[in-house]
C-alpha cells in the first residue's frame, strides 16, 4: 500500500512562507527603509580592471553604487550597451568584460558621475 508523502512546500526567495515569532519581550520589528538612488554628481564610484577569480580574464570593476537595485542594473545596461560586451550588476557592483576601462570612465563622465 504506497503512502502519500506530503510535499514541502518552499517559495523561490528561500523563506518558509510561514510567520516567525519572537519570544523576547524587548524584540521590535523593523521595517526595511527603501533605499534612495543618490544623483550621479553624489555617487563615489570607483573603476577598476580586475582579473582576480576570473580566469585570467580581465573585467572593469565598478563599485560603491550607492542607490536601488534597479537603477544598478539600469546603468550597467546602458554601460554594455555602450561598450558592447556582456557584463553583470549585483550588490552595487557592476561587471563589464574586457579591458575597456577608458571607454566606461568616459561613459560616466558623461552621465555626470565622479570619483573615479
Amino acid at each position: 500500500m504506497a503512502r502519500d508523502k506530503k510535499k514541502k512546500r518552499i517559495s523561490t526567495d528561500g523563506s518558509s512562507g510561514g510567520m516567525v515569532f519572537s519570544t523576547n519581550p524587548d524584540f521590535e520589528f523593523q521595517e526595511e527603509q527603501e533605499i534612495e538612488t543618490l544623483p550621479n554628481e553624489e555617487q563615489r564610484l570607483k573603476v577598476s580592471l580586475d582579473r582576480k577569480k576570473r580566469k585570467g580574464k580581465t573585467v572593469v570593476l565598478i563599485e560603491n553604487f550607492e542607490g536601488k537595485e534597479e537603477d544598478l542594473k539600469e546603468l550597467a545596461k546602458q554601460l554594455k550597451n555602450h561598450c558592447g560586451v556582456g557584463g553583470s550588476a549585483k550588490d552595487g557592483e557592476i561587471i563589464i568584460q574586457g579591458e575597456l576601462l577608458d571607454k566606461v570612465k568616459s561613459f560616466l563622465k558623461e552621465k555626470g558621475f565622479k570619483g573615479m
